[in-house]
């Protein structure tokens, strides 16, 4: 009898610890293996690597856009370079593009034709360095050859990027590439272009605090993150920012009855309206028209008041040039709806 009870204690106890799983204080943990990792693309089709609940937190631990020998090569010592980078160049399906993304996470209830909400509730740094280095598809490529890389080393407590001497960057965390799968239509998109789905936006508002609102195209949504970024100026012109390795904890939440047409953010102090295209005038118009859709939609105005908004009201910058896709984001700041 004793014994009988003693199971049914530890299979409660057992119970009660599953049921937490998930939670703000005890969410799923996702590192990144061979498993884990999409490499190079955001499709409809790859294996989730965790399936969650609405609601549900949890802890991501991304790798830097890079392989171990480049980064040794650059100076890392060996030591350094993160054994899960090491494990996951095992991995033969990789491409078309070179993003190494944690997922995807499979967020059940969602369905084609919701809106997924991710919460970045905290950006941690994963190593005390980062690298940037000039790209062949840099924003100048045809006029500047070198193709340097330089370490940086990140110092957490004092917030700063040590660039050179005499020039310290402050710490900016934020993931250039976090999206759901493109439609099924689309197939294995490069992860490179943003698009609809969200992807390699490298928009360096999306800051721990953000809310990021996506168009589900799939089943599940199937989101996938990675590109850390250490800090980014807008444009991200020779093709890479301070690139790292960075831990998130998240939040996903679905919402029926909601639709969108654009990845949308929501951050402590603004709106934020994306557009993405090969050109840049249209990518600028798809940014502002959904602004003006949000007013409409949130704020019940008229496309005519909206747009009038937008001119005194939001700003409009360039989020980078130099992924295929280029971006364009419009900033709506809070505080100018008073009560």
């Amino acid at each position: 009898m004793l014994r009988t009870g003693l199971t049914l204690g530890l299979l409660a106890l057992t119970g009660a610890l599953f049921a937490q799983q998930g939670t703000e204080s005890n969410p799923y943990i996702l590192e990144p293996t061979p498993s884990t990792v999409a490499w190079g693309h955001y499709w409809s089709e790859y294996p989730p690597a965790l399936k969650v609940k609405s609601g549900d937190f949890v802890k991501v631990h991304t790798l830097i856009t890079s392989n171990p020998e480049r980064l040794e090569a650059a100076g890392v010592p060996a030591d350094q370079v993160e054994k899960q980078l090491r494990d996951v160049q095992s991995m033969k399906d990789k491409g078309p593009g070179g993003h190494i993304l944690t997922g995807p996470i499979y967020v059940e209830g969602a369905d084609s034709g919701d809106v997924l909400e991710v919460r970045l509730q905290t950006i941690d740094l994963a190593i005390p360095y980062g690298y940037n280095a000039i790209g062949s598809a840099g924003f100048l490529s045809d006029e500047i050859f070198a193709r340097n890389m330089r370490i940086v080393p990140l110092d957490a407590k004092k917030n700063i990027a040590r660039w050179a001497d005499g020039i310290e960057i402050p710490l900016h965390p934020f993931f250039g590439s976090l999206g759901v799968a493109p439609p099924k239509e689309a197939g294995r998109w490069n992860s490179a272009p943003p698009w609809i789905h969200g992807g390699n936006l490298d928009n360096k508002e999306l800051v721990a605090g953000t809310s990021i609102y996506y168009p589900v195209f799939v089943k599940g949504a199937l989101f996938e993150i990675g590109d850390g970024h250490a800090a980014q100026g807008n444009g991200e012109v020779d093709i890479t920012a301070i690139e790292t390795s960075l831990i998130g904890k998240l939040q996903f939440i679905v919402h029926k009855g909601k639709s969108l047409r654009w990845p949308r953010a929501e951050t402590a102090t603004h709106v934020i309206a994306m557009g993405c295209d090969r050109d840049l005038n249209a990518a600028t118009h798809i940014a502002v028209r959904e602004m003006i859709a949000y007013l409409m939609q949130e704020k019940h105005m008229s496309q005519a008041d909206a747009y009038m908004l937008c001119s005194v009201a939001a700003d409009v910058d360039i989020t980078e040039l130099v992924d295929g896709n280029v971006g364009v984001h419009v900033m709506l700041p809070k505080k100018i709806f008073v009560k």
